[in-house]
């Protein structure tokens, strides 16, 4: 499972990032958390509000901060 947080180097986007990377550790699986920072990265999602994540290519927030409970669910659920 791919997974990204997008953000502009902001307080929010890094604590989203720090919630994923928990939420990986809550689910048991061994996945990679990207953070992805390259505007023109960010561009091709077309997202324009932070923090913002994605899962395999599937954006699931966007403009708020979850906790990482909220992110495991995300990755679990599908």
């Amino acid at each position: 499972m791919k997974i990204e947080v997008l953000g502009v180097g902001c307080p929010k986007c890094t604590k989203m990032y720090e919630a994923a990377v928990k939420a990986v550790a809550l689910t048991g699986r061994d996945d990679r958390v990207e953070k992805v920072v390259d505007l023109e990265e960010i561009a091709k999602h077309k997202v324009f509000s932070f923090p913002a994540i994605v899962v395999d290519g599937k954006i699931r927030s966007t403009g708020r901060l979850l906790e990482p409970e909220a992110i495991a669910r995300l990755l679990t659920d599908g």
